[in-house]
């Protein structure tokens, strides 16, 4: 089996061969780190989700902390190996704590469990040449055992009273449904194949389909019956550990959910002010149903992808050089219309190194043909330029001088999505929303992480709703129904994806809050560092030094930033 990171000792004499050995062995275990990423392998298929796959895994991270242990106390006063070892010893101590909780026994979701790691897999696979076909063969014939394997966590799990959301299982086996009925995205994977190569691959294609159609009876006819008086929310234990995962911190989840809520009326007197510029006495709510109906628009999936892969580039000739230096790799970003079967938001998926395949930002259609500027230029700073893809291509593109870990798997997501909105701010402080409809676009996008902390933290947590917050409900307990009715009233977005969001609240507990919490993070360094350079302070250096200084958590971004 080739090596994935050569050079590197199998015992780390520091910090950051400890953190590239931990990248080699992870990759080596999980083919679609390696895909990711782009580091060599020679196997196809996917993780093991079974549950001895989870102890292998989990053994592995208590190895790694091990030899972290005895790498960090030679590493002497080098601050780029500390800054490694504060970040690997964080992030491989939060899988350890999940994987002790369980969780990988329940991991069921509409956004981010193994199910759409198998079908998100096939996505990023080049079908150019008969060896891609063959590789896409091999992979389509890994994915009935990597379904039964998951499946025996599962079972294992409900064996533990350890369970999934019935709303999370319902969703999923409406994607598995989804993979076969009408032909299904199997099979128009492998109907783009040259005619020659049809015979094997509909063969593979067809055995997918079956293992999937095995997984969705078994969580309707089984595991879903066994789940079904399970709460879809978490409590306060286990949700303090996911927004540990999620953000790298230890938050105080009472003081973010207040926060949460003086944002919300922050970003409503906003919304209310550019509401009248683009529909003269009309609210918030009624000017985006407005702009929904008969604002600019863009027709047609081809359309819209050709006018945000417009966006991007007209973004990258405005601000490189003047707020950013984007060195050629960074000017590379592709659009593209994600494959049909997944959650309704768009998304980026980072280049892989060496940049042979480039960053990507993915819009969901979900079925559509109109697409309403408003709800886009504000998302495509956060997910294209300057957001994701600026950050996460950055990393990559100085592997050499981070850690590989640092450039990959260490990445924390409130970090990296406090830096997109971060970008989505920057771009409204440089004035790229002076066009009313779009400012009321970003403000509604903004709205919409807002309202995620109070109706995140207040699901899961059974918070109340404050007595004036003017909702209704003021004192009420947070339902999921409350919420949705929530969600409607304050952001000016469709049903679906609306309720979309919903599951994924549910199904992601503390990930939603990772968002404006790494927003204030990003924000209050830049702000301290401005006051210590008192009037010497240089945006583009300062953007520079940030986007190189690696992933962190938000216990330690702020100071970090500050020192920059």
């Amino acid at each position: 089996m080739t090596a994935l990171v050569p050079d590197t000792p199998a015992t780390g004499r520091t910090p950051r061969e400890v953190a590239d050995r931990y990248v080699a062995d992870v990759a080596m275990a999980d083919p679609l780190i390696a895909q990711r990423f782009g580091l060599p392998t020679s196997r196809e298929g996917f993780p093991d989700h079974s549950p001895d796959g989870l102890e292998r895994s989990a053994e592995l991270d208590r190895a790694t902390l091990r030899k972290l242990d005895l790498a960090e106390s030679g590493a002497g006063d080098d601050p780029a190996q500390r800054r490694c070892a504060r970040l690997l010893r964080e992030r491989v101590s939060t899988r350890l704590a999940l994987h002790d909780a369980g969780e990988g026994l329940r991991r069921i979701g509409a956004v981010a469990s193994p199910v759409q790691a198998v079908r998100g897999a096939f996505a990023q696979m080049p079908t150019g040449t008969d060896d891609d076909w063959a590789a896409v063969g091999t992979r389509l014939r890994h994915v009935a055992p990597a379904l039964e394997g998951y499946r025996a966590a599962l079972r294992l799990g409900a064996e533990r009273d350890m369970r999934g959301g019935p709303a999370q299982v319902d969703t999923v086996i409406g994607q598995l449904t989804g993979w076969t009925e009408g032909g299904g995205w199997l099979q128009d994977l492998v109907s783009r194949a040259p005619d020659r190569l049809r015979p094997g691959l509909d063969t593979a294609a067809a055995a997918a389909a079956a293992a999937a159609v095995d997984l969705r009876d078994w969580l309707r006819d089984d595991y879903g019956p066994r789940v079904r008086s399970a709460p879809d929310t978490v409590g306060r234990d286990r949700y303090a550990l996911w927004v540990r995962h999620w953000t790298g911190s230890r938050a105080d989840l009472d003081e973010t959910y207040a926060w949460g809520w003086e944002e919300i009326r922050r970003i409503e007197s906003l919304m209310r002010d550019a509401a009248g510029e683009v529909l003269p006495g009309a609210t918030p709510r009624a000017a985006l149903a407005h702009l929904s109906s008969h604002g600019t628009a863009v027709y047609g999936t081809d359309a819209v992808r050709t006018w945000l892969q417009t966006l991007m580039e007209e973004t990258i000739t405005a601000l490189d050089g003047v707020h950013f230096d984007l060195p050629a790799p960074l000017r590379r970003v592709e659009a593209m219309i994600a494959p049909a079967g997944g959650a309704a938001a768009p998304y980026y998926t980072p280049p892989s190194l060496g940049f042979h395949r480039p960053g990507r930002t993915w819009l969901p259609v979900g079925g559509r043909d109109r697409f309403p500027v408003h709800e886009l230029v504000s998302t495509w700073y956060h997910e294209g330029v300057p957001g994701h893809h600026v950050q996460l291509a950055t990393r990559v593109l100085l592997a050499d001088r981070l850690s590989l870990y640092q450039a990959t798997l260490g990445s924390v997501n409130a970090d990296a999505e406090g830096w997109a909105m971060y970008a989505e701010r920057l771009m409204d402080e440089l004035g790229h929303f002076t066009d009313p409809a779009l400012r009321l676009g970003h403000l509604d996008a903004q709205m919409m992480r807002a309202v995620r902390i109070v109706v995140d933290i207040g699901l899961h947590l059974g918070s109340r709703i404050p007595a004036d917050a003017g909702s209704g409900h003021d004192g009420a307990r947070w339902t999921p129904a409350l919420a949705a009715e929530f969600l409607a009233g304050h952001i000016g977005r469709p049903g679906d994806f609306l309720d979309s969001e919903l599951v994924r609240y549910l199904g992601l507990p503390g990930q939603a809050i990772g968002y404006k919490l790494g927003e204030r993070a990003w924000r209050e360094g830049r702000a301290r560092a401005e006051r210590r350079r008192d009037g010497r302070f240089d945006l583009k250096e300062w953007h520079t030094a940030a986007l190189a200084q690696g992933p962190l958590g938000l216990d330690d971004l702020v100071d970090e930033l500050e020192r920059l």
